[in-house]
């Protein structure tokens, strides 16, 4: 083998690892990010839940009140 051969295949060779070090690099920041923002999304998906469930007990809340009797029987006594 030549200088010149064994000159251009070391050079090839360092650039293939250079390349692929980068390339590493740059999984190791995506999985970083995803797991970063699924946490957030985690957070805010927990956050959603607990004001929906709230919701939906002042909602049953209202509807006990609407449907009681004395509620329209209030309403009528208003009306007059």
């Amino acid at each position: 083998m030549s200088g010149t051969t064994m000159v251009v295949m070391i050079v090839f060779i360092s650039v293939g690892f250079g390349v692929m070090y980068d390339m590493y690099k740059k999984h190791l920041e995506f999985k970083h990010r995803t797991l970063t923002d699924n946490k957030e999304s985690n957070n805010q998906i927990t956050a959603v839940t607990a004001e929906m469930l709230a919701l939906k007990e002042r909602v049953q809340t209202l509807e006990a009140i609407v449907t009681d009797q004395s509620y329209s029987v209030k309403q009528e006594i208003n009306k007059l």
